[in-house]
């Protein structure tokens, strides 16, 4: 589907008085969620200092307990605390990630 200018004429498609296009710049809230390396980096330590908060720590209980529906109900329990889809799924992710993490961690130990 491409847009064409106008024509100057009344009926068609493309019908219309005949005006040059204006290219729009983008806008602030497009960049609302991309995140900077500073604040990535901050969040991290955090995370690291502080550990999980009690729902994330249940959320890896349900991991660790596993079962065939596991990631589902990780999901459907952290949608409920979040309130959105994208947040509960990234959530979901960062709880496996850090499961992840301290899985490796005990395998290197040994």
């Amino acid at each position: 589907f491409v847009i064409m200018s106008s024509t100057g004429i009344a009926i068609g498609l493309n019908k219309g008085y005949p005006t040059e296009k204006r290219t729009v710049g983008a806008r602030p809230s497009n960049n609302k969620a991309r995140i900077s390396k500073r604040t990535k980096m901050v969040r991290e330590l955090v995370g690291e200092v502080v550990g999980l908060c009690p729902y994330e720590r249940r959320m890896m209980d349900m991991l660790k307990t596993g079962g065939a529906g596991a990631e589902k109900r990780m999901y459907k329990f952290a949608k409920r605390r979040l309130g959105t889809h994208k947040r509960a799924v990234k959530k979901r992710e960062q709880v496996k990630d850090a499961y992840g993490k301290v899985r490796a961690r005990a395998a290197a130990a040994h």
